[in-house]
């Protein structure tokens, strides 16, 4: 599933393909990726990309013709650029460049999802506004995390994956960070201390900075596609031995998703003892 990274690599490219280039037409198939948004706007888009920015997971998009668009990638989406006129597979909206080529967003099982509304008025949806801090975009530091997920009775996976707390951390990168920072998954986020929180911001970043340094083609791979590589220390290697204390690599479910964790270099917190 996409998560910040993969969404801000996307957001590069779009830099990238559009710089210099415009957009001379818009393509919208009857599908449910504008469920209760508006194709017919997005299909009158005309023009240059002022600006590409990004908050969490969601890619907010501006046209000088006044148009804005809103991205969701969901599990399985994703922008890809071909040749216009060659079929692409999942293609659920398109846009038409001057240099005649098309980008794509493509994804197969339609959990993605496209809006096109007036560009001032991207960063106030509702969607946007509920979201928490972005770790890249907001420069979170330490105390910034501390104050957003300390307050939450969940584990602190659990937490870390709320996007009211924090924006763009998914099931992959809330298990890289917890590995990378030495922290179980079932912690309670109010038993950790200033010095957990800062391993556990460094850890996000170096996360982050990681996931973005693996990707210099101009197709994004996600790890759940057929014959994807794994890069990731931690997720998707139950069974495997841990590469730093060598102890089986376990999972379990949390939140409806499957946590993988280290036994060894991440210790289940245990119970205070009353006092007495």
């Amino acid at each position: 599933m996409p998560e910040l990274p993969e969404v801000e690599i996307a957001r590069r490219q779009l830099e990238r393909w559009l710089s210099g280039h415009a957009v001379t037409g818009a393509e919208a198939d009857r599908t449910r990726t504008f469920r209760g948004g508006h194709p017919e706007r997005f299909q009158r888009l005309r023009g240059h990309l002022r600006d590409a920015g990004r908050k969490g997971k969601y890619l907010l998009l501006q046209f000088d013709d006044g148009t804005g668009v809103l991205a969701h990638f969901g599990m399985t989406g994703k922008l890809v650029k071909r040749p216009r006129g060659v079929t692409e597979p999942y293609s659920r909206a398109r846009f038409l460049l001057d240099d005649g080529t098309a980008i794509h967003f493509r994804d197969p099982r339609m959990f993605g999802r496209l809006d096109a509304v007036d560009a001032g008025r991207l960063r106030a949806l509702p969607e946007i506004r509920q979201l928490g801090v972005d770790p890249l975009a907001d420069g979170m530091d330490w105390r910034a995390l501390r104050d957003a997920v300390a307050p939450s009775r969940q584990d602190l996976k659990v937490a870390l994956m709320d996007q009211g707390r924090v924006a763009g951390l998914g099931n992959i990168h809330a298990a890289e960070a917890l590995f990378r920072s030495g922290l179980h998954p079932a912690s309670r986020p109010a038993s950790l201390l200033d010095e957990d929180w800062r391993r556990l911001c460094k850890a996000i970043h170096q996360g982050i900075r990681f996931a973005l340094s693996q990707e210099d083609a101009d197709e994004i791979e996600y790890v759940e596609e057929p014959g994807a590589g794994n890069p990731f220390l931690i997720y998707g290697r139950k069974g495997e031995r841990c590469r730093r204390c060598g102890a089986t690599v376990r999972a379990f479910t949390q939140g409806g998703r499957t946590t993988h964790f280290c036994p060894g270099c991440q210790r289940k917190p245990g119970r205070r003892r009353r006092r007495s």
